[in-house]
Order: C-alpha cells, then structure tokens, then sequence
C-alpha cells in the first residue's frame, strides 16, 4: 500500500513540470495578445517581412495545397466532422478516456482561441485571399492542429506519430501566411496555446489515460499460449 502510494505521488510530480511549462505557454500567449490589443494598428515588423516574403512567392502550384489545409482546419469540416471522426475511432479502439480527453482538449482550445479572438480584435492581413471570421489572433486552424497532434501523440506515443504531427502542424501554419489569413505571429501563438491546453487537460486525466493503454483493443489478435493439436503420445 504504502509503495502504491509513492507510486501516485512520484506520477503526480512527473506531472506537474508539463503541467507548469503548459500553463506559462498560455500565459505568454495571452501576454503577446494583450500587446497586440492596445499596440497601434501596425502588425509586428517580422509580420510584415514574413508577409511580404510570403506575397512575393505566391504561386498556383502553392495555392491548392494551402486551401486544402484551409478545409481540412477549420469550418464544419475540421471543427466537427474531424475531431467527431476521431473521437469514435479512439472509442472503436476501446479508449473511452482517450477520447473524452480528446473531446475536452479540442473543446477547450476552440473555446479560448475564440474568447482571445474577440478580446484582441486584431485585424486580418489586407493579403488575405479566402474568406474568414473577424479577429486574427490567435489562428484557430494553427491552434487545432496543435491541440489535435500533442492530444494523440499522448495517446499513442510513437516517434512517427509526433513527427507526421510536427509536419503537419508547420504546414498548416505555413497555409495560414500564405493565404494571408493570419499574420506569423498568429500561427506561432496558436500552436503555442494549442499543445499548451493539450497538455493542461492531460494532466488530470493522466492516471486514466496511462491504464487505459493496458486494454487491448479489439482489432488486435492476442497469442496464447500454444496448446497441442492432439492427445499426447503414448509413452
């Protein structure tokens, strides 16, 4: 009894650093929104050269690959159809708590996005070449992308799966400029306050979520042990 206990007290300190460093990510991602709220109008200097590095290499080539990430992060399609999709292959998977955290996580980081979102009212990029909601900062795309990829990079940790889920995160960023629907500094607070809410929720679900990886899932054949064919042979 008494090792189980140290057990759940040395998990609970190996929890509470990501839990610190999440929480401080947020917190600069708020601080960052509050200087762009009552700074002048003019975006960051690194938004306007990035902006302007970005205008000046515009191509059809790079262009539908850009709206496809545009679709695939945001709207009825990357707000609902997705992260719905993905919660019922983790219950299909026999991970209940895998995905309520996952539901908890996307909830949450839509949530705040949209409350910084209205709170900042920065104005979108005049470069912007699709149409999209009012406020710029944080970018909600960059921030679900963020969310989704560190919520199943928890869940199934494997190095393909956090590396396919970097990539996909810096593209979607990269989109985000290119279609000028969101200044650098946009995308760079949004995968912040994305992975840092992931993080901040995983926490109290942790305990949970590390048993639940014992439960085999159904599509996975176990081995017995091996039995033989027939009667033994005569002796």
């Amino acid at each position: 009894m008494e090792h189980q206990t140290d057990v759940h007290q040395a998990a609970r300190i190996a929890r509470r650093w990501p839990v610190v460093s999440a929480s401080v990510a947020v917190a600069v991602v708020i601080v960052l929104g509050a200087l762009i709220a009552f700074r002048p109008t003019e975006p960051f200097a690194i938004d306007r050269e990035w902006m302007g590095e970005i205008v000046e290499h515009r191509s059809p080539l790079w262009l539908v690959p850009a709206l496809t990430f545009n679709n695939i992060g945001g709207g009825i399609l990357g707000s609902v159809i997705i992260p719905l999709l993905i919660v019922l292959v983790l219950l299909a998977f026999r991970r209940p708590w895998g995905a309520l955290y996952f539901a908890i996580a996307s909830i949450a980081s839509v949530t705040l996005v949209q409350v910084i979102k209205h709170t900042v009212g920065r104005a979108r990029p005049s470069e912007i070449l699709v149409q999209s909601d009012t406020g710029s900062f944080p970018s909600g795309h960059t921030a679900n992308a963020a969310t989704m990829i560190v919520v199943l990079s928890i869940l199934f940790p494997r190095v393909w799966v956090w590396i396919a889920g970097v990539l996909y995160a810096v593209l979607m960023a990269l989109s985000r400029t290119y279609l000028g629907a969101h200044w650098l500094s946009d995308t760079i607070g949004g995968l912040i306050l994305g992975a840092g809410v992931a993080v901040i929720v995983w926490a109290p679900l942790a305990y949970r979520l590390a048993r639940e990886k014992t439960v085999p899932h159904p599509f996975v054949l176990r081995r017995g042990p091996a039995t033989p064919a027939g009667p033994p042979p005569a002796s």
